[in-house]
């Protein structure tokens, strides 16, 4: 079979792309704009891109069109498939038509978090002797592929709850029917779709109403928009986690930064991790994980040794390197509880020493200026920050770098943007991008202009 898949270098339909090439299919896809990792995993396996959303991108030999949630009507290829009348899919239907059955799935839903969680339980079973298959929204260090077909019976999917395509407004993580599912965290997000947090619920109690009762919650205990939604109904047992709290699965830190910390299970200690991830928010994703393939029949004890050697996810906080001193990383935020929950690790783990925040608001609420309010506070333990204000951003960036406890700029370009940071950073500096996109490359661009002034 033939697929074209539309908007191919988003993190979620590059790894449907992936998952169908393994599967012998003939698999090619177009997107607006095209940038690593996923760009990257693509031209590795061989797969042609096409830049643009042009008609003539869909060959005439194309069995089935999988269209990508960036896309709506109007969209110059969207047209033409419905036009034409092509047979098309979402990808999330895609997967759970021609991957999922006879899987034990495990969906990996929050806010936050999803991405990492995704890649710790991944990395959990195959420590475990799994070989599980998994789709996760980035690149995790420690398998090199964002999605694997994995020759296990349990397949890992990070399960989000955007709508699914332009003709399904559902949430992507309600076509998964998974046995297990952890539910990390909830905040409001994606304003251009939900007006507010209860909407959100009402997706996240879809995703409550389909799994089976043999089947397990993997919850944040202390997660109140959660609560509220087992509240409106709820048929599976509920194992729930925190550092903080009465709760099945606990943490105790020995380590303020997080790279340390005992795991227990009933208040029982099963294992001490020792890891090179940072920030409490980290150590949830951990507890959640292990939760989650305790679940499944894994023995956490001889697993929880195996996470020294877990590596995150490309672009979540990613070393990208050190020039004339100044450490540069790349991160992959994109709402105000991330930002400040990424830098508060990163302040427990560099202690005084200046950081310095490039911040592009990408992300559809972070444009529409639904967490202007948010974004303050957020960024508490920076001490610069270079915001990238581009002149069609809808709010006053201004407003918000004046009410900083830090520093605060603004640039209007990308390129102003490099200069501005080469000639601002000094020796011994931690310099942080965040942005949910490209960024044109800020980041290595950035690193590149400190090694070759």
């Amino acid at each position: 079979m033939k697929l074209h898949i539309l908007g191919i270098a988003g993190t979620f339909m590059g790894g449907v792309a992936a998952l169908a090439r393994e599967q012998g299919h003939a698999v090619d896809g177009s997107d607006q704009s095209v940038y690593p990792p996923m760009s990257t995993q693509l031209e590795q396996l061989g797969i042609t891109l096409s830049q643009g959303y042009s008609p003539g991108n869909i060959s005439a030999d194309t069995d089935v069109v999988v269209v990508g949630n960036a896309l709506s009507r109007g969209n110059a290829a969207v047209e033409h498939v419905l036009n034409a009348r092509l047979s098309y899919t979402s990808g999330a239907e895609w997967l759970r038509e021609n991957v999922l059955p006879g899987r034990t799935t495990l969906a990996v839903a929050g806010t936050h978090g999803k991405t990492t969680t995704t890649s710790i339980l991944a990395f959990l079973l195959e420590a475990a002797g799994r070989d599980p298959g998994f789709l996760v929204g980035g690149v995790p260090e420690n398998f090199g592929v964002s999605a694997r077909l994995g020759s296990g019976k349990e397949f890992v999917v990070e399960a989000d709850e955007y709508d699914t395509a332009f003709f399904d407004k559902r949430s992507k993580f309600v076509h998964y029917r998974p046995t297990v599912a952890i539910l990390n965290n909830l905040e409001y997000d994606h304003a251009d779709i939900f007006p507010d947090l209860a909407a959100i619920q009402r997706q996240f109690h879809h995703l409550v109403r389909i799994v089976p009762g043999n089947g397990r919650l993997i919850v944040n205990g202390a997660d109140t928009a959660l609560a509220e939604v087992l509240a409106m109904g709820c048929w599976t047992p509920v194992v729930r986690f925190g550092i903080d709290g009465d709760f099945e699965w606990t943490a105790r830190l020995l380590h303020a930064d997080g790279s340390e910390f005992v795991v227990c299970h009933h208040g029982a200690e099963v294992g001490t991790v020792h890891w090179p991830l940072t920030g409490r928010h980290n150590v949830m994703n951990a507890l959640a994980a292990l939760a989650a393939a305790n679940a499944v029949g894994v023995n956490v004890a001889d697993v929880i040794p195996k996470l020294a050697q877990f590596v995150s996810v490309k672009r979540r906080m990613e070393n990208l390197g050190r020039a004339r001193g100044v450490t540069v990383y790349d991160d992959f935020a994109h709402h105000p509880t991330a930002i400040r929950a990424t830098l508060e690790g990163l302040r427990a783990q560099v202690g005084s020493a200046r950081i310095v925040v490039a911040l592009e608001p990408r992300s559809n609420s972070m444009r529409l200026g639904a967490h202007a309010e948010q974004i303050v506070p957020s960024l508490d333990q920076a001490d610069v920050v270079v915001f990238l204000h581009r002149p069609e951003l809808a709010w006053d960036a201004g407003k918000v770098i004046a009410n900083l406890r830090g520093a605060g700029e603004t640039v209007p370009t990308v390129d102003a943007l490099v200069t501005h940071l080469v000639a601002l950073v000094r020796a011994d500096d931690h310099l942080v991008f965040m942005s949910n996109g490209g960024f044109e490359g800020a980041p290595r661009r950035t690193l590149a202009a400190l090694k070759n002034p």
